[in-house]
């Protein structure tokens, strides 16, 4: 991966080669008064972040990418099974306050509730468990899958979604979390969602600090 911070000498070298391509190596050198060598690490690393595309025997190209292209390509090609994080789940005849002690517990802003098989019954958010704490009931005798939001209702990605898709669908939807899910095959023909993880705004931010931190 690449710094999206580039060095003046850099830049200058992409402002010769936008304006010169092709280029060779030698020529860029001595237009910035400099050695060949002296420029093989910045021609490296520029080629390396795919910002110049180098030919043998014909010389240096701009490709017409800036870094903030070749961030956005990599969100577009990384899998949402490359980031997601462990599922926070409970069971349907979970309590309303089992509930809320287990999202405070793990720290957590949405808990998908499942069947015994791990597959995705629904969910439920602190918005949806403040609004039942707010009201006349016990919440210890409620069940939460009297709160939750049921499937098909409920937002849902695959590993094999890209974690632009994702992010989109958080955007989209106006959702704080998303159940990472895989479709299980039914002797009934009826298709289950088993949870394998999750994916939040905080999986979002967590990815661009690791884009901007990488070389």
């Amino acid at each position: 991966m690449f710094s999206i911070e580039l060095t003046p000498r850099q830049e200058q070298i992409i402002e010769i080669v936008k304006k010169n391509t092709p280029i060779t190596g030698e020529k860029i050198a001595k237009m910035l008064n400099v050695r060949r060598a002296t420029l093989r690490p910045d021609l490296a690393v520029l080629t390396m972040a795919g910002l110049l595309e180098a030919r043998p025997r014909v010389g240096y190209f701009y490709t017409g990418k800036t870094p903030y292209m070749l961030i956005a390509e990599e969100i577009r090609h990384l899998k949402v099974n490359d980031v997601k994080s462990v599922p926070v789940v409970v069971k349907g005849d979970t309590s309303v306050y089992d509930t809320i002690v287990t999202l405070f517990t793990e720290d957590v802003g949405t808990i998908f509730i499942v069947n015994e098989e791990g597959c995705l019954e629904g969910a439920v958010s602190r918005k949806d468990l403040l609004k039942v704490t707010l009201g006349q009931g016990d919440i210890h005798k409620i069940p939460v899958q009297v709160v939750m939001t049921r499937v098909p209702n409920v937002v849902t990605v695959s590993g094999e979604e890209s974690v632009y898709e994702a992010a989109r669908k958080l955007v989209e939807h106006e959702v704080d979390a998303l159940p990472v899910v895989e479709v299980v095959p039914q002797d009934d023909k009826k298709e289950r969602l088993k949870v394998t993880g999750r994916f939040t705004k905080t999986t979002v931010a967590r990815v661009f600090v690791e884009l901007g931190e990488k070389r």
